[in-house]
C-alpha cells in the first residue's frame, strides 16, 4: 500500500507516540495495518498482558524445566517472589558494585599489578548481552579496564584476541581478569575457551586461578572447578534467568562494572520501561505496539523477516542482539497445545547509513520479504559538532540518510517502524533491552508458543555430542590399525557407522587439515576415494 504526503502527515499524527518517562518515541505509521486491526487484536492481546501479569508473579513459564522466569525481578527485586529470590538479587548487585571497586582501586591485583583487561568467555546470552553492552557504551580513554571476549570455541578466533591483547599498552596476561560464564559449567564452547585461556596464562608462566572469577549455577561443575581452584571470586547464575535475558544479571553487570559502566542507570532505565509497558493499553504501552506490528506484518506466522537499522555505530551489535532474543525465543516447532506451527521471526541488520551501501537496494526492490525498524538516536556527540558542509554537520548527514532511506522504502511499499531515542546511555540502552524483552513475550502469548524454552538448540547440542563421538571411534580404529587406509564408507563400516559415512568423510577431512591431530589423507581419483590413516 501506498500513501501520498498527506495520507501519511494523518497517519503519523495518529501513530506517532511519545514516551516521555523512559526517552522512547514510536512510530507505527509506515505500517501498512488498516483501521481495524488494533480493535480486532484487543482481546487477544488482553490475554497476553494477563499472561505476563502472571509470570511476573513467579508463574511456572517453562515447563520442560520446571522453572519460573524472573529476568524482570533483576531490576525490580522487590516484585520477586520470595523474600530469598529478592536478597539474592540484592546481595548479588552489591557484591558486584564491591568487586569493581576492589579491582579499580587495586586492591584486588593480577600477578603484574592492577587489572587493565578483561576476558570475558562465554556464548550466545553469556557474551552477546556483554558484548552489546561493552560496544554500546565503552570509551576507551575513560574506561577502567578494556574487554576482550571469547565468545567461539574456534581457535584461531581466540589466538587472535590473545595476540591483540598482547599487543596493547598494560595488555599482559598478568594484568588482565578472566571472567568465565557458564550456568551449567558444561557448556563445551565455553570449557574449551576457558581451558585455552588457562593454557595462554600458564605459557606465559602465570597461574590462572589468580586472575579467574566464575559465574555460574550453584554446584554447577564450574563451581566445583572454581571452588577447588580457588579462584578469586564467584558470582551466581541462577536457574531462573534464561541466557538470552541474563544481561542484567551477573552476566552482563559484572563485566560492565568492571569496565566502568553506571550499572545503576543501566537497570533503571529497564525497570521504568517495565513499569510503563506493565500497561494494559495499545498506545500506551511500547512493547504491545511492537508485538502487534511483528503480528501484522508476518500474518501472525513470521511471514516476514525483521530487519533492524539502528543509525548509530555504538548501536552496531543490537541486531545480532536482537537476533538472538527473538529467534530463540519465537522460533519454535510446537505451540502451547502441542500442535505443530513452525513460528518464529527471522531477524537480520546491521547499521545505518553502512546498509545504504550494502543491501539497501534489495530493501527497496527486491523480495519483499521483510519489514524494517529503524532506530534513531537525537544526540550525535557529547561535544560541540564541526560542519562539513555550511550548516551541516556528519550527524545532520546520518540523520537526513535514515530519513531519506525510511521515504524511499515507504515510496514502494515497504513497511517500517520507527524507534527514536534520545540518547546512548545506561538509561537508554536498559531500557531498549527491557523494551524489546517484553514485546518478546507478548508476541509469544499472541500466537500461543513458549518463548522461555529452546528445545532446538539441545538438539544441536546433541547432534555435536554424536559427531564427536563418532571421531573418537573413527581416530581410535585408525590409531589401532596405524599404517592401514581406509576411505570413509570403510571406515564408517569398520567402526559400526555404516549410514554415517558422509558425518566420517567430513570428520576425516577436518582432521587432515589440521597437522597435529596425526590423521593422513591420501587423496584419490575422485573426493570420496580418499584414505585416511594415522602415522
Amino acid at each position: 500500500m501506498k500513501y501520498n504526503k498527506q495520507q501519511l502527515w494523518e497517519r503519523f499524527k495518529r501513530y506517532y507516540t511519545e514516551f516521555p518517562e523512559i526517552g522512547l518515541a514510536m512510530d507505527l505509521s509506515r505500517m501498512n495495518f488498516g483501521d481495524d486491526f488494533l480493535p480486532s487484536m484487543e482481546p487477544r492481546l488482553q490475554k497476553a498482558f494477563i499472561a505476563m501479569d502472571e509470570l511476573e508473579k513467579g508463574g511456572i513459564a517453562n515447563p520442560d524445566e520446571n522453572r519460573m522466569v524472573g529476568h524482570y525481578w533483576l531490576r525490580n527485586p522487590a516484585l520477586a517472589p520470595t523474600q530469598s529470590i529478592r536478597h539474592d538479587i540484592e546481595s548479588t548487585i552489591a557484591t558486584i558494585k564491591s568487586f569493581a571497586a576492589d579491582v579499580h582501586s587495586g586492591k584486588i591485583v593480577g600477578t603484574s599489578g592492577p587489572f587493565k583487561h578483561l576476558l570475558v568467555i562465554g556464548i550466545g546470552g553469556s557474551a552477546l548481552g556483554p558484548q552489546f553492552v561493552s560496544k554500546a557504551l565503552g570509551n576507551a580513554s575513560e574506561d577502567e579496564m578494556i574487554v576482550h571476549f571469547f565468545d567461539n570455541t574456534d581457535p584461531d578466533g581466540m589466538d587472535a584476541t590473545l595476540a591483540h591483547l598482547e599487543s596493547l599498552p598494560n595488555g599482559r596476561l598478568g594484568q588482565t581478569l578472566t571472567i568465565v560464564i557458564s550456568k551449567s559449567g558444561g557448556t563445551k564452547e565455553t570449557r574449551n575457551g576457558m581451558l585455552e585461556a588457562k593454557a595462554a596464562y600458564e605459557k606465559a608462566g602465570l597461574i590462572f586461578e589468580r586472575h579467574a572469577v566464575a559465574i555460574t549455577g550453584d554446584r554447577s561443575e564450574l563451581d566445583a572447578v572454581s571452588v577447588n581452584g580457588n579462584w578469586i571470586s564467584r558470582f551466581p547464575m541462577w536457574d531462573w534467568v534464561g541466557g538470552r535475558t541474563s544481561v542484567m544479571s551477573a552476566v552482563g553487570l559484572l563485566p560492565a562494572a568492571l569496565q566502568g559502566i553506571n550499572i545503576d542507570e543501566f537497570l533503571a532505565g529497564a525497570n521504568k520501561c517495565d513499569e510503563l509497558t506493565r500497561r494494559h493499553s495499545v498506545m500506551e504501552n511500547p512493547s504491545a505496539q511492537l508485538s502487534l506490528m511483528w503480528f501484522h506484518s508476518g500474518n501472525g506466522k513470521g511471514e516476514k523477516d525483521m530487519v533492524v537499522l539502528p543509525y548509530k555505530d555504538r548501536l552496531e551489535l543490537f541486531s545480532k542482539y536482537l537476533q538472538q532474543l527473538i529467534m530463540e525465543s519465537l522460533g519454535k516447532e510446537r505451540d502451547l497445545a502441542g500442535a505443530i506451527v513452525h513460528q518464529g521471526i527471522a531477524v537480520y541488520g546491521n547499521k545505518g547509513s553502512t546498509d545504504q551501501h550494502a543491501y539497501m537496494q534489495q530493501l527497496r526492490d527486491g523480495v519483499h520479504n521483510y519489514f524494517a525498524t529503524f532506530i534513531e538516536v537525537l544526540k550525535d556527540r557529547d561535544h560541540s559538532d564541526m560542519e562539513v558542509e555550511p550548516n551541516i554537520t556528519s550527524g545532520d548527514f546520518l540523520n537526513s540518510f535514515l530519513l531519506g532511506s525510511r521515504t524511499a522504502l515507504c515510496d514502494n511499499g515497504r513497511e517500517s517502524i520507527t524507534l527514536t531515542v534520545s540518547d546512548v546511555s545506561p538509561h537508554s540502552i536498559g531500557m531498549l533491552i527491557a523494551l524489546y524483552e517484553r514485546a518478546v513475550g507478548l508476541y509469544a502469548y499472541l500466537i500461543n508458543i513458549n518463548a522461555y524454552h529452546q528445545p532446538g538448540v539441545e538438539a544441536g547440542k546433541r547432534g555435536a555430542s554424536a559427531v564427536l563421538s563418532l571421531q573418537i571411534k573413527a581416530f581410535q580404529h585408525l590409531s589401532e590399525r596405524r599404517g592401514a587406509a581406509f576411505t570413509a564408507v570403510e571406515l564408517a563400516a569398520a567402526i559400526g557407522a555404516p549410514d554415517e559415512s558422509e558425518s566420517i568423510f567430513k570428520i576425516m577431512e577436518h582432521l587432515s587439515a589440521n597437522p597435529g591431530c596425526g590423521i593422513i589423507k591420501t587423496s584419490g581419483l575422485m573426493p570420496f576415494d580418499a584414505k585416511y590413516s594415522t602415522n
